[in-house]
C-alpha cells in the first residue's frame, strides 16, 4: 500500500507538471484581418505575476502605417484614453480626412479597484479602419502592475526565427473584400456609449484559462483517489482491530 501512495504522488507531481499554465503573451484577436477593412481588435492580457495586479496597459499604435481613429469598447472599473499623433500627410477615408493618427491607447484601473487579478487576464477591444499598404501591424505593449514593475512586449519576432519572450502583438493582413467589420465574434452584447455597434463582441480561448480548468481537474480527480485510498486503509484497520 505504502508504494502505491508513493507511486500516485510521484504521477500526480507529473500530471500537474505537464498541466501547468503555458507562458501567455499579450496577443490580438482575430490574429488576421484583411487589408482596408474595419475591424474590431482585441488586445488579450494576461496577469502572470503571483504577487501584483495588472493596473495599466498601454498599446502603441503603428507609425509607419497609421490608422486615423479607434473606437474604444467600455471595460468596467476601466478608463481608456486615446492619443493622437499629427501626420505629415492628412489621409483621406469614407468617414474624411484625418490629419491625426493614433499614437496609443492606454487602459487604467479606475481607483479603487484592483485591475487585472493574479491568474486573470482581461480583454480590452477597439474598432478601427485598418490600413491597405501593410502585410502585418505590431502594437508595442507596455504592461504595468500594481507593484509598479513595468514588463514590454515590444520585442520583434525575426522572418522564420524563434519568438522571443516578450513578443509585441501582432496582426496580419490579409488580401480579402473589406469595409464589413472583423471580430472575434458576432455574439450580441451590451457596451456603454456608443463605442461600438451593439452587435459586436469578441471571445477569448486562453491558454491559461484552458489549463486552469485541467488544473482543477486533475486535482480533483486525486482527491477522490486518495480519499479511496484512505477509506481502504481504515477498513484493513478496521480488520486488523477485530481480528485481534
Amino acid at each position: 500500500m505504502r508504494r502505491f501512495v508513493v507511486v500516485l504522488a510521484v504521477s500526480a507531481v507529473v500530471v500537474l507538471f505537464i498541466a501547468s499554465p503555458a507562458f501567455a503573451h499579450v496577443n490580438i484577436e482575430p490574429s488576421s484581418a484583411p487589408k482596408g477593412s474595419d475591424a474590431v481588435l482585441t488586445f488579450v492580457v494576461p496577469n502572470e505575476m503571483d504577487t501584483a495586479t495588472t493596473t495599466k496597459v498601454e498599446v502603441q499604435f503603428p507609425e509607419d502605417h497609421p490608422i486615423p481613429e479607434a473606437l474604444t469598447l467600455a471595460v468596467p472599473g476601466w478608463t481608456a484614453d486615446v492619443k493622437t499623433a499629427s501626420l505629415t500627410t492628412p489621409i483621406s477615408t469614407d468617414d474624411g480626412t484625418f490629419n491625426d493618427r493614433v499614437d496609443t491607447v492606454t487602459w487604467t484601473a479606475n481607483s479603487g479597484t484592483n485591475g487585472i487579478a493574479v491568474g486573470g487576464f482581461q480583454e480590452f477591444s477597439v474598432s478601427v479602419g485598418l490600413p491597405d499598404d501593410a502585410d502585418s501591424l505590431t502594437f508595442p505593449t507596455i504592461q504595468t502592475y500594481s507593484n509598479n514593475q513595468q514588463v514590454k512586449w515590444i520585442q520583434q519576432t525575426p522572418p522564420g526565427g524563434a519568438e522571443p519572450d516578450h513578443p509585441a502583438p501582432e496582426l496580419i493582413l490579409t488580401s480579402g473584400s473589406s469595409g464589413t467589420p472583423s471580430s472575434a465574434s458576432s455574439t450580441p452584447t451590451t457596451t456603454a456609449g456608443d463605442a461600438l455597434p451593439k452587435n459586436v463582441a469578441t471571445t477569448s480561448d486562453v491558454d491559461s484559462a484552458k489549463n486552469t480548468a485541467i488544473i482543477g481537474i486533475v486535482i480533483g480527480a486525486i482527491g477522490v483517489i486518495l480519499a479511496a485510498i484512505a477509506l481502504v486503509m481504515a477498513a484493513r484497520r478496521g480488520r486488523s482491530t477485530r481480528s485481534t
